[in-house]
Parts: C-alpha cells; structure tokens; sequence
C-alpha cells in the first residue's frame, strides 16, 4: 500500500473512531450536555486535532446523520425488487418502521434532532441531499401509484407528505414514549401478542387504504 493510500485510510478510520465516540457521548448524556472536549477526552485526542476534522458538534452529528442514511438507503434497495408500486409502497412503510425501531439513535439525528439541518443551512445552501434522495424514493413511488390508478384526484407531493408525516408522527411517538400513555380501545387491546410496532404499521396500512 502506498504511503499517501495509508495515510487516507488512517484518516478515515480516525474519522471513524471520532464518530463512533460522539454517537455513544450523544447517546449516554445527550447533544447538548457533549461537548467538543468530551468526545476529544474519549477518543484519547486533544480538542485541537479533533478540529482538524470536524469544523464543530454540528459537523460532527451532520456525518452521522449521513451514515444513518447510507443505513436507510440499503434497507430501501430491496424494495425496488417489489414490481407493483402500491405493495413497493407499503413494503417501504415497513422498512421505515423497522429502521426507526432499531436504529433509534440514527432516525433521532436523521429526522428529529436539528443540528444537521443547522450544519446544511450553514455550510450548503438548504441542499439537503440525502434526506431529499430518500423522499424521492417515495415520491417517485406515489407517482407509479397514481399511474396505476392509485391516490386520483390528489398531488404525488401532498400524498408523499402525508405518508411521510403520518410514519414519522407515529414512529416519533413511539420511540418517546408517548404511545406508552395512550389507552388503546380497539383490536390492539383484543390481541395483546401484537407488537406495539406491528400495531403502527397496519394503522398505517389500514390509513392509506382509505386514502388510495
């Protein structure tokens, strides 16, 4: 190997071990608690070396919310083997909900926490390119289903939206908790062997039913 290709791959296992270090930091005290010194101490760098690669906190949780969408997007790839637009659509639905359940901490800096966001407005111009990649899967899958005779009379983005809101709503919804509170009266209640999961997802299904 030659020296400039080992001194790339030292640079990005470096790179590696610094994000790996802030995702558990985030994870055990919070973003707002971790500081930039903090995830220096536990990678064992000074806080002046750990500059030298990410900019700040929100550079740093902007490249993980990167992986988690390099994550995303391989579950999603096997979607495009589901030849009917309308199953592709639910089979989608699932992933979703799978991804949001066991990669909590990804779909948190994904879509709910706001550094990344801070970090694109800051540094690209409002070019949210990977989380735009992924809504186009979704868009792009509506405008099948409409073509199929799917959603009439309505625009693929306000069904794009309105699937994307109602998955995250309730997918945000259980990874806080706040399902915990809810009474649940209907068939939920009848087959207490449903996963709390499963129970979303065919809320989900039974919703866009009705809006097909």
């Amino acid at each position: 190997m030659a020296i400039s290709d080992r001194k790339i791959r030292e640079k990005e296992d470096l790179k590696k071990r610094i994000l790996e270090a802030a995702k558990a930091l985030f994870l055990e005290k919070g973003f707002e608690a971790t500081s930039m010194r903090n995830i220096a101490e536990k990678v064992e760098f000074s806080p002046t070396t750990l500059y030298l690669y990410y900019k700040d906190k929100n550079d740093i949780v902007f490249a993980l919310h990167q992986e988690g969408f390099k994550l995303l997007a391989q579950q999603f790839s096997i979607v495009s083997n589901v030849e009917h637009p309308y199953e592709r659509l639910k089979t989608m639905g699932r992933i979703y909900l799978k991804f949001a359940e066991e990669n909590p901490d990804f779909y948190e800096l994904m879509f709910v926490r706001q550094g990344p966001i801070i970090h694109v407005q800051k540094y690209n111009s409002d070019d949210w390119q990977e989380g735009s990649r992924t809504y186009n899967v979704l868009y792009e899958t509506v405008i099948e289903c409409q073509k199929e005779g799917y959603f009439k009379n309505l625009l693929p983005h306000s069904v794009s939206l309105i699937i994307w809101s109602t998955l995250h709503g309730m997918c945000t919804l259980h990874m806080h908790m706040r399902l915990d509170c809810v009474t649940f009266e209907d068939d939920y209640e009848i087959d207490p062997e449903k996963s709390r999961t499963d129970y979303i997802y065919e809320t989900f299904i039974s919703f866009i039913e009705r809006l097909k």
